[in-house]
Order: C-alpha cells, then sequence, then structure tokens
C-alpha cells in the first residue's frame, strides 16, 4: 500500500469486519455477490440475532448508551418510566444502530435531565400512540414488568457479565457506586451474591 503523498509503498496488516443483513451464500449461489470475495470475507461468521429477538438486552444497551453521551456531554440523563416501557416493546427495526440513534436525539431534544417520550424519535412515539388507538388487550401484550423489576434485571445482568466488578457495573450503569450498593440493598441482593 502506497500512503497519500508517499514514494514508496508499505506493508500493512488489516482485519475487515463486515456485516449484512443478506444471506450471501444465496447471493453467492445467483451470482449476485462475488464467489471469491465472499470466501476472503467469511472467516469467522457470526449471526447476532435483531434486537426485537433479544429484548431483555434493550435496558442494558441504553444504560450503555446513554452512559457514553453522558461522559462527552457531561449531563447526567435518565429516562422516564413512559420512555423505558416504549422503547422496550418497541420492535428496533434498524437494531442496536437505531437504539443509540433513539438516545442520542433524545438527549439533544430533550430540554432536563429527565429523557421523556416525546424527546424519542417519532417512529417510538408513533409506535406507542398506535398502541393506545389500537387498544391492544392483555392477552396480545407482553406481561408488564415494572420499572424497578426493569432496573434490578439490568444491574444484575451487567454485574454478572462484568463476573462480579461493581464498579466497572456501576460506571456502565451511569450511577455511582454508592448508589449501586443502595439499590442492591432495596432488592435484596446480597452483594457477595452477584457472581458471573
Amino acid at each position: 500500500m502506497r500512503p497519500v503523498g508517499a514514494t514508496e509503498a508499505m506493508p500493512i496488516r488489516a482485519r475487515i469486519l463486515a456485516a449484512t443483513s443478506r444471506h450471501l451464500p444465496m447471493l453467492v449461489e445467483q451470482g449476485k455477490f462475488r464467489k471469491d470475495l465472499y470466501f476472503r470475507l467469511n472467516v469467522v461468521n457470526m449471526r447476532i440475532p435483531p434486537l426485537r429477538s433479544r429484548k431483555e438486552d434493550i435496558v442494558l444497551l441504553a444504560a450503555h448508551f446513554l452512559y457514553r453521551i453522558q461522559q462527552r456531554m457531561g449531563v447526567s440523563y435518565t429516562f422516564s418510566d413512559e420512555a423505558l416501557r416504549v422503547m422496550t416493546e418497541y420492535e428496533w427495526p434498524g437494531n442496536v444502530r437505531e437504539l443509540e440513534n433513539a438516545i442520542e436525539r433524545a438527549c439533544t431534544m430533550s430540554s432536563g435531565p429527565l429523557l421523556q417520550l416525546m424527546d424519542m424519535p417519532t417512529p417510538l412515539q408513533e409506535f406507542r400512540n398506535h398502541r393506545q388507538f389500537t387498544g391492544a388487550n392483555a392477552a396480545s401484550e407482553p406481561a408488564i414488568v415494572s420499572i424497578a423489576e426493569l432496573e434490578k434485571q439490568a444491574i444484575l445482568k451487567t454485574i454478572r457479565q462484568l463476573h462480579g466488578d461493581k464498579l466497572k457495573a456501576a460506571k456502565l450503569l451511569g450511577i455511582g457506586k454508592t448508589t449501586l450498593y443502595r439499590k442492591l440493598k432495596e432488592y435484596g441482593i446480597a452483594y457477595r451474591n452477584v457472581s458471573a
């Protein structure tokens, strides 16, 4: 490779990470994707289910994205109960990127530290309005889970994923260590019992 403005080529080592929602083996068979390129890219293949198939990750991911934004902007945000509830019910056709962008937009549009549903992108607001208008009945609704329970599950999952490192968990969740310990106490969880 020759860098811009250089007179000599320089050897480089690079790894390529590629993602697609298309079925590449089928496209290769149809002649719509180059076979040689497919085999060059297909060294390690991972299938990641869409966000709508792993709703339990939404609160954890939302907390992670909110923490990153807080670090960058120096403002402490939190989600309203309604915003959090709609986020966990929404189908997220744009997957994790759509969730991240929705939180970024909410932080930009919000007039205060509490992120309301009206701060979220239009599709989430329309989703909530549609649900209210159609009056989805209890048989078709997912079980209602309290915000406290969602928070408890997010805390436990984060601590387990970090193999019991509560300081890192508190940072990732965007709360102080003392707040984390207080919440564990509120939920009746012994500090030492939370492990990987």
